[in-house]
């Protein structure tokens, strides 16, 4: 399997007061290939969010390497990470993220904006995610005019519209209702048989059980990493 993401020796130290090194993560030595779904679980304080952080190249580690579809993005300045960004990573993130004053076919663009892409292609590309996701019907309407699972789904068109490298989802289902959590896992399952890669970090073991795998940390290391034998189909 081709590797997308190769993490060797991953650490990161946060300093307190400038005198205090606090270790969130140790040594994180992980690889994911492409078109792989994986869960990364553990308790809070065990590193999860600060490797998801590392991952989605929104923080840079203490030392190791983090290769990213054959870019080194460890040593990288901020302006080539957010360019990283950008073209690579797709983000869903627990509370997500839509600009209020934005319809959902205007939120779904807005990466293509960024990128530089002509507003006729933006259009042509966000109304595909838009129904791949099914909300065709709901492009038009603002944020708060759309229930917590229809704000999801835009998100995750968004996340989708510049068909990056890697989807990163952080949390997906942390402000849904058990129903329609089932109804945005079920379309990350559809999204990973499509042939996305997905990186999923939760703290819910049902939600976790739709990875094919899932990474286990904690106090700064990987504990466990395992294939699921038992993955979740609703």
């Amino acid at each position: 399997m081709e590797k997308l993401i190769q993490l060797r020796d991953i650490a990161k130290i946060y300093m307190i007061g400038g005198t205090i090194e606090v270790p969130a993560l140790k040594s994180i030595t992980v690889d994911i290939g492409k078109n792989e779904y994986v869960a990364l679980m553990g308790p809070s304080g065990s590193g999860k969010s600060t490797l998801m952080n590392i991952i989605g190249c929104l923080d840079t580690p203490t030392h190791g390497t983090y290769i990213l579809n054959h870019k080194d993005v460890s040593t990288m300045e901020d302006d080539q990470l957010a360019e990283i960004r950008n073209k690579e990573i797709g983000f869903v993130f627990q509370t997500f993220n839509l600009l209020p004053r934005y319809n959902a076919l205007d939120n779904v663009q807005l990466p293509l904006i960024y990128a530089g892409i002509s507003k006729a292609e933006r259009i042509e590309r966000a109304l595909r995610v838009i129904e791949h996701v099914g909300l065709t019907e709901r492009m038009h309407h603002r944020p708060n005019e759309l229930s917590g699972g229809q704000r999801q789904r835009v998100a995750v068109a968004r996340a989708l519209v510049g068909t990056p490298s890697l989807i990163l989802a952080d949390e997906p289902t942390g402000n849904l209702d058990s129903k329609t959590s089932v109804d945005i896992m079920r379309l990350f399952s559809q999204i990973h048989r499509n042939g996305n890669t997905i990186v999923l970090v939760t703290h819910e073991e049902d939600i976790a059980h739709y990875a094919h795998r899932i990474v286990r940390l904690r106090d700064g290391l990987v504990e466990s990493d395992e294939i699921n034998k038992d993955v979740r189909v609703d």
